[in-house]
């Protein structure tokens, strides 16, 4: 009996050790190539879709009705998380003509009940509380940035570079400008500006409307006296030349005037400026009231800013605010009026750190509100009864992106956002509550909605699935590289599953490098390309500069007339500590990047050709005098004014050093950085009888797209595979 059960204790022991550690060491999912393009859809669940705020207690939030399976936009009550239907858009779909679909619209009022669309160059307005649908205008022109106005009785827009108004209710279409051309373009911002001051995002446009939706104001461009730049496209049999006004370094800059259009009279009033003069001029913002309009204008050395009010009836201006500085002073992309009309509220780095300033509406500065070490990176509400600013920021560790709230004068500083990571946060009409979308470098996304202390009331949602888990995934570390002069470079690094410290691994340093631009955050990693190149054997490294916005502008200014030249001293630097670790593999330290991070990479194989053996450079500036003006001339000043900075900053400068192998890649009709840049990289390799490889990617832009993103992506791992890992790529079975 006693034996019995002693056998039957230690079958019973064996089967559960078995069990256990086959459990434990149960063999993982290998993340394949073919993966990394369904992946997101096994290991991720979408977090609720919230769509802006309703009032102080409610929050928009897009859902499928759980009985009849709609699409409907639904209000949701904060403290109790109760949803009423708001807007039920499935069945506004079957109300409305065949090809309109309210998920659709190009444009809404704040309140979700009031939307345009366009169909065949034409524009339609529905009122959902009226249940009115109409067709607007009637003829079949192009039209671009269609805007409601905040009345929802008129909508703007430019076609054939002239500005209009369309009526809503009676149809009629006012023309405000009439001298749009080839070269005059009205609320349609030329190439330079839409890149460098208004933005990517603001897809050209270029006019804004009044509060009270009685005014417009708009930019007018000149861009004649702006050189053409062309761009070679090789469809058909002879091909066919696009020409580009494009103003590089010292060049011409296009002719700007600011107009306000008055949408009853259709006249337009000058902002009382000299013209003549080589400067900026952007970023205007109404008043709340909507009687005056202020305007920025900045020099041509960009180290002058100024900013003016207009009267809107004689365009008559008057100087509210002046910032000078030693290296360059940018444009104020979010001055924010107080809603009582007392005063404004600037982000300025004048003190080396984005900091809060109040003033009142004749400039004279009412209190300093923030005196950070950090950066303050944006407003997310002002509350004038409470007196109290809610920002975005960095807090101590400038990897991570937190909410803070301080009152007017300075006082009762507080973070409201404590778990260590990325948060984007929206915030209340009143500051009562915010929703956050967080993640960190370990966690993926959540969702959740806390109180205006900071205190959590519901989550909403985690984008992690169990199925992640069952997936063999690196450990990924963030730490700094400290330099020899003090800065601590930021790193998040991915190391290979079975990492072994007694093995030798090749390293990549992934990099972009430009002032003000932080690739290092401490986020979850979406895209899966870091993990699977670590899975392949591979110690893949992003690393930031110094430049790169983690010390402010304190740390951007030494890029001030020498760029490359700390890029370069960072990154070795991030080489050095890299060939030091006893499981790098000396002989394979590579580097990529694409825009201003292929300039990056560039110069590293050649001036830095003792510390990066391999590299990927994708649309590069190989040399400033080819990029264009606003950009350049901002940290480097003009080439007669700045000679040495100009000649060191050129990657051809250095190209004999070269002695790696770098791949070489560009779009053929990249508006941005042109081909030609790596064309002449390409003649001074070829002259000095270098090794390289290039790939061209016809008809695309700045940045590859669809099938050609395809070939890039596979093409880049192929050549990391042939060199790094001394073994054949085959994206079907590795």
């Amino acid at each position: 009996m006693k034996n019995n059960i002693k056998i039957k204790t230690i079958l019973f022991l064996l089967f559960s050790a078995v069990f256990f550690f086959g459990n434990s060491f149960a063999q993982k999912k290998a993340l394949r190539y073919k993966d990394l393009f369904t992946i997101n859809k096994k290991i991720f669940k979408r977090l609720p879709s919230v769509r802006g705020w309703y009032d102080a207690d409610h929050y928009f939030e897009m859902k499928t009705d759980s009985v009849s399976g709609d699409k409907i936009l639904a209000e949701v009550d904060v403290a109790t998380g109760k949803t009423s239907e708001f807007l039920n858009y499935t069945s506004w779909k079957k109300q409305l003509p065949k090809g309109f679909d309210i998920q659709r619209n190009i444009g809404s009022s704040k309140d979700k009940t009031k939307y345009i669309f366009e169909k065949d160059n034409d524009l339609y307005f529905l009122d959902t509380k009226e249940g009115n649908f109409k067709r607007v205008t009637k003829d079949s022109t192009k039209k671009h940035n269609p805007r409601l106005s905040p009345n929802a009785k008129f909508i703007a827009y430019t076609s054939g570079h002239n500005l209009f108004v369309a009526d809503i209710e009676n149809g009629t279409v006012k023309q405000l400008t009439n001298d749009g051309s080839d070269v005059i373009y009205n609320g349609w911002a030329s190439w330079v500006y839409m890149e460098e001051i208004l933005e990517r995002s603001s897809h050209y446009a270029a006019f804004w409307w009044s509060p009270d939706s009685k005014n417009i104001a708009y930019l007018r461009f000149d861009d004649s006296p702006v050189p053409k730049f062309p761009l070679y496209h090789e469809e058909g049999v002879h091909g066919y030349v696009e020409w580009e006004r494009y103003p590089k370094v010292g060049d011409p800059n296009p002719k700007v005037k600011l107009g306000i259009a008055n949408v009853e009279s259709e006249k337009t009033v000058w902002a009382d400026l000299d013209y003549s003069k080589d400067q900026y001029i952007a970023w205007p913002f109404w008043t709340v009231d909507g009687k005056q309009l202020f305007f920025q204008v900045l020099n041509r050395d960009q180290n002058d800013l100024v900013i003016y009010s207009a009267n809107t009836q004689t365009g008559k201006k008057e100087k509210i605010y002046e910032e000078k500085q030693k290296t360059w002073v940018e444009f104020f992309e979010d001055l924010t009026f107080l809603k009582d009309g007392s005063g404004f509220i600037l982000r300025s780095d004048k003190d080396g750190w984005r900091n809060l300033y109040l003033y009142n509406m004749n400039g004279k500065l009412i209190n300093r509100i923030t005196k950070l070490d950090w950066q303050v990176d944006a407003i997310k509400l002002v509350d004038v009864k409470t007196k109290k600013v809610y920002f975005q920021g960095t807090g101590k560790n400038s990897t991570e992106s937190h909410l803070f709230v301080v009152n007017f004068d300075g006082s009762n500083l507080k973070q409201l956002t404590n778990t260590a990571g990325t948060h984007r946060t929206s915030v209340s009409p009143e500051g009562k509550y915010f929703i956050d979308r967080f993640d960190n470098y370990k966690s993926p996304a959540q969702l959740a909605i806390f109180d205006g202390e900071g205190n959590l009331i519901r989550k909403l949602g985690n984008s992690k699935t169990e199925e992640m888990n069952n997936y063999k995934l690196g450990e990924v570390k963030m730490f700094t590289i400290p330099t020899e002069d003090g800065f601590n470079l930021p790193v998040k690094e991915f190391l290979p599953p079975d990492f072994d410290k007694s093995k030798k691994y090749p390293v990549i340093f992934s990099v972009y490098g430009g002032p003000g631009i932080k690739t290092v955050r401490n986020s979850f990693a979406r895209f899966m390309y870091s993990y699977y190149l670590a899975e392949q054997g591979i110690i893949y490294i992003r690393v930031d500069q110094r430049c790169s916005g983690h010390y402010g502008k304190k740390g951007m200014n030494f890029m001030y007339r020498n760029l490359g030249k700390w890029a370069m001293n960072d990154f070795i630097t991030a080489s050095k500590w890299a060939r030091n670790l006893p499981f790098v593999d000396t002989t394979k330290i590579a580097i990529t990047g694409g825009s201003y991070g292929g300039y990056v990479t560039a110069l590293a194989m050649t001036y830095g050709a003792d510390y990066f053996n391999y590299g990927i450079a994708q649309y590069s500036v190989t040399d400033w005098r080819l990029y264009d003006d606003i950009y350049t001339e901002r940290y480097m000043d003009l080439p007669k004014d700045n000679p040495e900075g100009y000649k060191f900053g050129s990657v051809i400068t250095h190209a004999e050093k070269y002695k790696g192998l770098m791949l070489l890649t560009h779009g053929t009709v990249d508006n941005n950085v042109h081909m030609q840049n790596t064309l002449q990289l390409v003649n001074k390799l070829e002259n000095l009888n270098k090794d390289f490889q290039m790939m061209l990617y016809p008809g695309q832009r700045h940045g590859f797209r669809s099938i050609k993103f395809l070939h890039s992506l596979r093409n880049n791992t192929k050549f990391w595979f042939n060199n790094l890992l001394n073994r054949k790529f085959d994206p079907e079975r590795v």
